[in-house]
């Protein structure tokens, strides 16, 4: 451990679903800062290496949906190829929305969006965990929301997704905290991207709601959650599993 800077990730390989874009692109971007070598996943190759040119030669990418679960032990080799070595930093933050009323919402909807957040991420953590516990270190983050904290109508599905992840940190920490590998989660309030600026700028009542909620009164941009990140992956943390942290400007505590 670095001393002067336990924040950082130098020699650190981070597998990170879900990281051509968005939060997991701004997750990257922050990791690769701090000294890691990232390897992105995700379906589409185009956004994957666009994303690799920007981020530079710390960066590589796997394509594939991480869906096909029989597939992630696979998925896995091929990442650590590409870095060059193991992975010793996994973030799953791969994930779909689905914005229906509950009493609309079907069943095979909610299963769609169940595979993605918690089966996929089960199998990806499932192939990548035994190593880490091996050599006794490593971290596993999920991605969560201010969903699974408050009531937040026509995503049913997704709250019960994001809400899920309390219980498989949890039960991850208990069952790896004492091999070395530390299970955290992040859940982001409303963070800044041309989707979501579109959605509520065409929105003006819901856009003052939300903008209300937030205690720190602005929307979060991708690296806030980047930086958590880094620091629950860091020597930083050390001492830090089965949390599930919220970064959202202090809207899930609003008055």
């Amino acid at each position: 451990m670095n001393s002067e800077n336990p924040f950082h990730l130098i020699d650190e390989t981070a597998l990170i679903t879900g990281g051509g874009t968005g939060i997991g692109l701004g997750i990257a971007r922050c990791m690769v800062k701090a000294g890691a070598r990232v390897v992105l996943v995700g379906r589409r190759e185009s956004e994957l290496a666009a994303a690799c040119s920007e981020l530079g030669p710390a960066a590589a990418f796997v394509a594939q949906d991480i869906t096909r679960y029989d597939e992630s032990p696979a998925l896995v080799e091929r990442a650590e190829a590409a870095a060059g070595g193991p992975v010793s930093i996994l973030v799953n933050n791969a994930g779909i929305h689905l914005k229906k009323f509950a009493a609309d919402t079907t069943a095979e909807e909610f299963q769609m969006v169940i595979n993605t957040h918690l089966i996929a991420a089960h199998a990806l953590t499932r192939a990548v965990i035994p190593g880490m516990a091996a050599r006794g270190h490593g971290s596993v983050l999920f991605t969560s929301s201010m969903a699974a904290f408050m009531g937040v109508p026509q995503v049913i599905a997704y709250a019960a997704a994001k809400s899920a992840y309390f219980g498989m940190v949890s039960t991850l920490s208990a069952e790896f905290a004492s091999r070395g590998v530390r299970v955290n989660a992040i859940a982001p309030g409303w963070i800044f991207s041309k989707m979501s600026a579109k959605a509520l700028d065409s929105d003006p009542a819901r856009k003052a709601k939300v903008m209300a909620r937030i205690q720190m009164g602005r929307m979060g941009q991708p690296e806030d959650i980047g930086w958590a990140a880094v620091y629950l992956s860091s020597a930083a943390a050390n001492y830090v599993t089965g949390v599930t942290l919220p970064v959202d400007g202090g809207a899930a505590i609003s008055f």
